[in-house]
Order: structure tokens, then C-alpha cells, then sequence
């Protein structure tokens, strides 16, 4: 486990991952059960599910850097977990707003 030490794997780091493999898991299942078919929406381009997807990723990391680079990472609160409790904090909002705009995204582009 040394050999991993220097990654920093925190909680939010490994719900990043899972998610994300769990995305690309119902994505792999969505492109088998029911083929894609391009569509035209509001950048006026053809787009597929995996065209979405990428832009929705790209869409969700510039929101976290600006969110990083406006609002900082500071806690909103700390729950009693443990023995110095457990900070959450404010890029869960930034992660919300990316939700928000990944939907929009799925629905319009």
C-alpha cells in the first residue's frame, strides 16, 4: 500500500473513481442494448451518448477549477465522524452544479 501513499486517495477521491467507472459501465451497457443514433441539438452538430459524456466531463472539470479558483475549498461544515470529525466541503456544491449541467447537456446538446 506504500507504493500508492503518494496518490492522496481521500473519500471524495474514491467516490470520483467509482462513479466514473460506473459511468462508463452503464454507458458500455447503454451503446449494447440500444444502439446510438446521432442527433442534432443546440450546438447544431450531430452528437451521440459519448459525445455528450465528454463534453459533460469537460464541462464538470472547468466548473471545478473555477470553483477552485473563485470560491476555494473550504469547509461548510463538519460532521461528528471519528475522532476529529469530517469535513465537507464546498466543491460538493461545484460537483451539484456539474450534476445540473451534465443533465442539460444529455437533454440539449
Amino acid at each position: 500500500m506504500e507504493s500508492i501513499a503518494w496518490m492522496a486517495w481521500t473519500l471524495p477521491t474514491a467516490i470520483f473513481f467509482v462513479a466514473l467507472a460506473g459511468t462508463l459501465a452503464v454507458m458500455t451497457y447503454l451503446a449494447a442494448a440500444y444502439p446510438e443514433a446521432e442527433r442534432v441539438g443546440v450546438l447544431r452538430i450531430p452528437t451521440t451518448r459519448g459525445d455528450r459524456l465528454f463534453v459533460s466531463l469537460i464541462a464538470a472539470a472547468v466548473i471545478h477549477l473555477l470553483w477552485i479558483a473563485f470560491m476555494g475549498t473550504d469547509a461548510l461544515a463538519t460532521v461528528p465522524i471519528g475522532e476529529e470529525g469530517f469535513e465537507i466541503s464546498s466543491l460538493w456544491l461545484a460537483s451539484g452544479i456539474s450534476l445540473v449541467t451534465a443533465a442539460l447537456i444529455f437533454r440539449t446538446v
